[in-house]
């Protein structure tokens, strides 16, 4: 029983509907402004530069980590 109504809701949602057909082709939900693309920079820029920036505090954290596991097998 549970299965058929997946199906059938499936289908339902599956079949075109006019309407938002109509939406998706006109520019109603595109808002293209001179603004766009300040804010398709401003979105991609943390995805960018997150891991240089992960990078960089890894660098340092291994970078000041290993002198000290240096300094204790010299002193052994």
């Amino acid at each position: 029983m549970n299965k058929r109504i997946g199906w059938i809701l499936a289908v339902v949602v599956a079949l075109p509907m006019p309407e938002l057909a109509w939406a998706v082709d006109s520019y109603r939900y595109l808002h293209v402004t001179p603004e766009t693309p300040w804010y398709i920079f401003l979105f991609l820029l943390p995805i960018v530069v997150s891991p240089f920036i992960l990078m960089a505090i890894l660098y340092w954290y291994f970078a000041w980590r290993k002198p000290a596991a240096r300094d204790d097998r010299e002193e052994e």
